[in-house]
């Protein structure tokens, strides 16, 4: 009897796990998971911007191996391919990919218009304040040294100043989306292998884009794909038929465990002395975790936070209507505009704490200003496409409207 009833209660999960992880079947709706998740790896990532204080101690990147850029990434690549393969589906192969490649081409005329103004804004103050070592921080002495020559290294994807890496490497795995897609709604299981085994040779022979003045991109397209294709593959199918492993207790009883093994290995950064009960050989295997080429230990354990949440944060969880959430929720929906203001406002957070006070009532008092910024930005985006609609009566496609994460707006 308890055997039975232990398999009807594992059904009985794997269906809710199945409805929870499937796609919004009607046209037009909204998940809004993906816009909470990305509204939060956005805050995350303003804070992770600013100098260390209070609030960054409630960011991932404290307690395991990922950080608010696996959340971000692994949502743009399953929002876009949600929103862009249906268009494949109704308009051909032609036209998804045209609407695809003018939805690259507006951000990077975003990046570049980011690009234009960070730099004015860092130079300004760099100047004002007869303070060099901010446009040393920020990574735009060659601009200052060599305008002409970075600017086009600039246009060219390889000259980046610091905290604008996410764009250009969204642009890039954006412009081989087509492509993703394609294969996917053919053969999803092979394209997922074939960005595997990319992902493998990235790793054996060292592939990377190279930057301007020297090194190499620090968000590594070749790595990184592995998880924007893996969110297009979970988007397509791969998610519905993950349900069963999902709900499973052995999946669960490992995420968490594994979990665990991040919190106690990242506790020892922050406590030198518990680096005593770290055993070499386990030191020598792991170090250095790289984000740069996506280490596998870094995958690993947003796959457990993922498994996490989807099991226990369904589509239908009511605090996704909660008015308290709404702030992060609308972020989420814009998260082009609230990226590139992010960026600005960790900058100009950067100044106030070097100029005025660098106390730690002031560093959380920069951080809350910037989020309340960026969740009042975000409310009028909102209001005013509320308010454009009532004029333009004209039908308009999810995928016209794609955000920064690929998905309608």
């Amino acid at each position: 009897m308890t055997l039975v009833t232990t398999e009807m209660t594992d059904q009985a999960v794997a269906k809710a796990t199945a409805k929870a992880v499937a796609l919004p079947v009607v046209a037009g709706e909204r998940e809004l998971r993906l816009d909470l998740f990305r509204g939060i790896a956005l805050w995350l990532i303003f804070i992770d911007h600013l100098p260390p204080n209070i609030l960054t101690w409630f960011t991932i990147r404290n307690y395991g191996f990922s950080d608010a850029t696996e959340i971000f990434i692994f949502i743009s690549g399953y929002t876009a391919a949600f929103v862009y393969s249906r268009a494949m589906l109704d308009r051909g192969f032609v036209v998804a990919s045209a609407r695809i490649f003018k939805r690259v081409w507006q951000i990077y005329v975003a990046h570049v218009f980011l690009f234009t103004i960070y730099l004015a804004e860092i130079s300004y103050i760099a100047a004002r304040f007869d303070n060099p070592l901010y446009a040393e921080e920020m990574g735009i002495l060659d601009f200052l040294k060599q305008p002409d020559v970075t600017i086009i290294q600039a246009l060219l994807l390889k000259f980046r100043p610091v905290n604008m890496d996410v764009l250009p490497l969204y642009i890039v795995l954006m412009i081989f989306l087509p492509g993703i897609i394609w294969l996917m709604q053919r053969k999803a299981d092979l394209a997922l292998a074939l960005s595997v085994l990319l992902y493998a040779v990235t790793w054996e022979f060292d592939l990377a884009l190279p930057a301007y003045p020297n090194g190499t991109w620090f968000f590594n397209p070749f790595a990184w794909q592995l998880l924007f294709v893996f969110g297009a593959w979970c988007a397509l199918g791969g998610a519905k038929r993950m349900a069963r492993i999902l709900s499973s207790r052995i999946t669960l009883g490992l995420c968490i465990a594994y979990l665990v093994f991040a919190f106690c290995v990242t506790l020892t950064w922050h406590v030198p002395q518990l680096n005593t009960f770290m055993p070499r050989w386990l030191e020598s295997w792991m170090y250095p975790i790289n984000k740069t080429d996506l280490d596998v230990l870094r995958f690993a354990h947003f796959l457990a936070l993922a498994a996490i949440t989807v099991r226990f944060i369904p589509a239908s969880w009511p605090g996704l209507k909660s008015p308290w959430l709404s702030p992060v929720i609308r972020c989420g929906q814009h998260s082009l505009e609230i990226f590139c203001l992010g960026v600005f406002l960790a900058f100009a957070g950067h100044f106030v704490l070097a100029e005025v006070s660098g106390g730690a009532w002031m560093h959380f008092f920069v951080s809350v200003a910037g989020i309340v910024i960026m969740s009042a930005a975000a409310w009028l985006f909102s209001w005013y496409k509320i308010e454009a609609s009532k004029t333009d009566k004209r039908a308009k496609g999810a995928e016209s409207d794609a955000d920064l994460a690929g998905g309608g707006s």
